[in-house]
């Protein structure tokens, strides 16, 4: 795709789209909640946090998320692109050129919940200080809250609308924002594609707010990176993302069935050695991947 500004201009342009459409997409959150609850403005936060307001929560949440993240995308590729054929072909939406691609991206998947697994045991004992810790704590709590509430599941019913709010809606979302426009930005301002996948995975987990689960978050999104690259196709990250998400929510799914305990399960992590199979499997997983990709004009 040909370049309209320099990669600092881009990069300014769609910070700020980003800020603005959080922004939008938080007050209408807030606004909408307020009405559909009858509450005043302050008070949305703690009640969608209720368990009475779960399904409410989701939905809400989804809405603010689809503003925040694919707005501020499509705009960024439109200023870039102009006509809409192109903005969508830009944004890595194509034909899957061969279907032994999605089943390498099993593989791929399974040796990335290996290697994540063991770096969120790691991540568990990085050293901060005192005062940091408190708010990492903090943070981990906010967001562990919010998963906690959306996935309450006491249906099958429930069951089906979780996958796709927190599995297949987070997965286009974010491989649309991350991979299809901020990676292809940071790789080119850099020339160097490493430090561009890796930086846009930084950004990826760092948005995410929570710092124990920032190395296993971080290392996902390497991965994502990579099959994006490699493929072309933004529909195997998205694949690939759904797949990993929708486990999750299968697993949570299943303990709360068993009437245990979701925030425990939340917070088992695997041994770190798990991480090294994780790792073997990935490297034969991603070399099979390669011969079926399309010719890279810059390979790794």
């Amino acid at each position: 795709m040909k370049q309209t500004y320099s990669y600092p201009v881009q990069f300014i342009i769609l910070m700020g789209l980003l800020g603005v459409f959080m922004i939008v997409g938080t007050l209408l959150l807030t606004l909408v909640g307020s009405q559909l609850l009858g509450c005043k403005i302050l008070e949305v936060p703690a009640a969608l946090n209720l368990p009475a307001n779960a399904g409410l929560s989701k939905l809400l949440n989804l809405g603010a998320t689809l503003i925040a993240f694919v707005v501020p995308a499509i705009i960024f590729t439109r200023i870039q692109k102009k006509d809409a054929q192109s903005t969508y072909s830009a944004l890595g939406f194509a034909t899957i050129s061969d279907a032994k691609l999605l089943l390498y991206t099993l593989p791929i998947t399974y040796g990335g919940i290996l290697l994540s697994g063991s770096l969120a045991e790691i991540n568990q004992h990085i050293y901060l200080p005192a005062a940091l810790l408190e708010q990492a704590k903090a943070l981990e709590q906010t967001y562990k809250t919010l998963m906690l509430n959306m996935a309450r599941m006491d249906s099958v019913l429930d069951y089906i609308s979780a996958l796709f709010i927190m599995a297949l809606a987070p997965a286009i979302f974010e491989e649309i924002l991350f991979r299809s426009t901020v990676q292809p930005l940071f790789i080119g301002w850099t020339k160097n594609v490493w430090v561009g996948i890796i930086i846009t995975s930084v950004f990826f987990s760092a948005i995410h707010f929570s710092f124990f689960g920032f190395l296993s978050r971080t290392a996902l999104g390497i991965l994502l990176g990579l099959l994006f690259y490699y493929s072309k196709n933004i529909w195997l990250s998205i694949f690939m993302h759904l797949l990993n998400n929708g486990l999750i929510v299968t697993q949570l799914y299943i303990v709360t069935k068993q009437g245990k305990s979701i925030e425990k399960a939340m917070d088992e992590n695997i041994a770190v050695w798990w991480g090294i199979i994780g790792l073997v499997v990935l490297w034969f997983s991603f070399k099979a991947f390669k011969k079926h990709s399309p010719t890279l004009s810059n390979p790794l």
